[in-house]
C-alpha cells in the first residue's frame, strides 16, 4: 500500500453559496454534489486538478467563532504565483499575507475563504525540498533550513 497523492481537503462552510462563489472565483468549480434522501445537500466536491478534490460540508461553523479542529490550511499549486495574486486581487479577494519566499525557498501568498480557512498559494522552486523529493533526491534538514532570500 503506498499513498499517491492528495485527494480531497474537507472543509465545514458556514454559507455553501459564498464558499462556492469563493472558490468559483479562485478557479475551482463545483464537480458533483452527494445528497441526503430528502434532497438536502450533504456535501459538494470541487474539482482542483487530476484526482485532487476538496469537500465542502454545509453547516459549518460561524466564521471566527472557537472551534476544535486539528485543520491548519490547504496549500494548492500554481505554476506563476504572481499573476495569480494579481487575478485574484483583481477579482476582489484580499491577500492576507503577499507573495514571499518561505523557508523552503518556495513562493508563497494567503488568503481566506468565506468561512476563515486559510489557503496557501505555492509556487515550487527547483531549490526546495519538495522539489528535490518529487525528483528521487535525497535532502538533509541542513538543506531544508536554509535562510530565504
Amino acid at each position: 500500500m503506498a499513498i499517491t497523492d492528495l485527494g480531497h481537503t474537507a472543509f465545514g462552510c458556514h454559507d455553501l453559496d459564498a464558499s462556492l462563489a469563493f472558490y468559483t472565483t479562485i478557479g475551482i468549480h463545483e464537480s458533483f454534489r452527494l445528497v441526503h434522501d430528502d434532497g438536502r445537500v450533504r456535501l459538494v466536491y470541487l474539482h482542483i486538478s487530476g484526482d485532487r478534490f476538496l469537500e465542502l460540508f454545509p453547516g459549518g461553523p460561524q466564521p471566527g467563532s472557537e472551534q476544535n479542529t486539528s485543520f491548519r490550511h490547504i496549500c494548492l499549486l500554481t505554476d506563476d504565483i504572481e499573476t495569480l495574486v494579481s487575478e485574484l486581487k483583481s477579482a476582489g479577494i484580499t491577500i492576507d499575507r503577499e507573495v514571499s519566499q518561505g523557508l523552503d525557498a518556495n513562493l508563497q501568498a494567503w488568503v481566506s475563504d468565506p468561512d476563515g480557512n486559510a489557503i496557501e498559494f505555492m509556487q515550487i522552486s527547483t531549490e526546495s525540498p519538495q522539489h528535490a523529493t518529487a525528483s528521487g533526491l535525497s535532502i538533509t534538514a541542513s538543506d531544508i533550513l536554509k535562510p530565504a532570500r
